[in-house]
């Protein structure tokens, strides 16, 4: 009989993404039982008594704050979630540190690429462990195209193309939530959507080392949202002035990676029908692959020795990643949600292990500097080196 292991789990910010931790947590121990894990809701924070009070509902956390504090003091709690806007990010990050409690966090880890390097330095002297929500790099079909790369399948692969395209600001109607200011989110698509773009990339073909890019904000004004409204379900006030939006709407960054591979990588929120357009094609000198998350469980591939040159689809199944733990045959299918509940589970393993599994907040800092990089290039116009990876990054692992 498998020895098992509690773990409590504190909860900061009880939206969606807070809702979706706190579901991933549960799911571990039916997924993963020989994980041996129990995930022990322990407590929530959350100004909003009525999101607080949701989670308890429908999750079973035991206790409710509005004061971050009382979570990372619990003694109850071994673990946290930060699922806060991205300019709390840093502050509860750090204080999470402070007290010693390994963190699982979304990105973008902050407003910009500083806020990322203080969270990834403190993380890097105190040696926790920690997890950045990279969930689509999880998806089993993203994990056999990476494993076709690493076994020299496609050969030497000379180009890839990213695009994560969405229409959730398509509306000019849509509200200036803090989405749009850049004190609050930092840059636009750039952080939001091609955070994952750039880790997915180098998840499968190594570091980049230098961009270039171009960006435009195409809808400059919003109305105000509605006081007291929370989230993506925030609505605008329709008797209130139009306000700016301070941040890009979309991007185009050209890449260079370490590997000699170049990159092109493409983002708008604003892309009326794409719901989430978010994929890869990269092309080798033996053979290509693509996939996209709109049709996540099947990916294209063509090897140059077959008949023809055609992409063939293949469905995932067992066998492919972490598939067989949550469907027991192809082409039934796994969900956005399934992507989160492994996540949770490489985090839970990192602590249980002491070795870093999950995404790293390191990998977190790669993203977000080249990010920076990218928005110094649209500002200038010249190509912009990324810095070197350090700490623990798990993106080459």
């Amino acid at each position: 009989m498998t020895t098992r292991r509690r773990l409590g789990i504190g909860l900061i910010s009880a939206g969606w993404m807070g809702m979706l931790h706190s579901k991933a947590y549960l799911a571990v121990r039916e997924n993963y039982p020989d994980l041996g894990i129990d995930p022990d809701l322990v407590i929530v924070a959350d100004p909003s008594e009525a999101n607080a009070n949701t989670a308890v509902e429908r999750f079973g956390y035991r206790e409710t704050t509005d004061d971050i504090q009382r979570v990372l003091t619990h003694p109850d709690v071994d673990a946290v979630s930060i699922c806060a806007p991205n300019f709390l990010h840093r502050d509860f990050a750090l204080a999470a540190v402070a007290a010693g409690k390994p963190f699982w966090i979304e990105k973008p880890m902050g407003t910009g690429v500083e806020q990322s390097r203080q969270i990834a330095d403190a993380v890097e002297a105190s040696g926790l462990v920690t997890s950045v929500g990279f969930n689509y790099r999880h998806a089993p079909a993203v994990g056999h195209v990476r494993r076709l790369i690493r076994e020299g399948t496609l050969g030497e692969i000379r180009s890839i193309r990213v695009w994560l395209n969405a229409d959730y600001s398509a509306s000019p109607e849509g509200p200036r939530t803090w989405r749009f200011v850049k004190e609050q989110a930092g840059s636009g698509v750039l952080g939001d959507l091609l955070s994952h773009g750039f880790d997915l990339a180098q998840y499968l073909v190594g570091p980049i080392r230098g961009v270039t890019s171009a960006t435009r904000t195409f809808i400059s004004e919003r109305p105000a949202p509605l006081a007291g409204g929370q989230g993506h379900g925030v609505r605008a006030d329709p008797d209130a002035p139009a306000l700016p939006v301070e941040n890009e709407d979309y991007a185009a960054v050209i890449a260079r990676f370490g590997s000699g591979t170049m990159g092109t990588f493409e983002s708008s929120r604003i892309a009326i029908g794409a719901r989430c357009d978010y994929g890869f094609e990269l092309f080798g000198s033996l053979g290509s692959a693509k996939w996209n998350f709109e049709r996540m469980n099947e990916v294209d591939v063509c090897l140059a020795g077959e008949r023809g040159y055609g992409f063939t689809r293949t469905m995932t199944e067992p066998g492919f990643g972490e598939f067989g733990r949550f469907q027991p045959g192809g082409g039934m299918g796994l969900s956005f949600d399934d992507l989160k509940t492994i996540e949770a589970k490489l985090f839970l393993e990192s602590i249980a292990t002491g070795r870093q599994l999950a995404p790293s907040v390191a990998d977190g800092l790669v993203a977000a500097g080249i990010a920076s990089a990218a928005a110094a290039s649209a500002s200038d116009g010249t190509w912009h080196q990324v810095p070197e990876p350090t700490g623990r990054t798990t993106f080459d692992a």
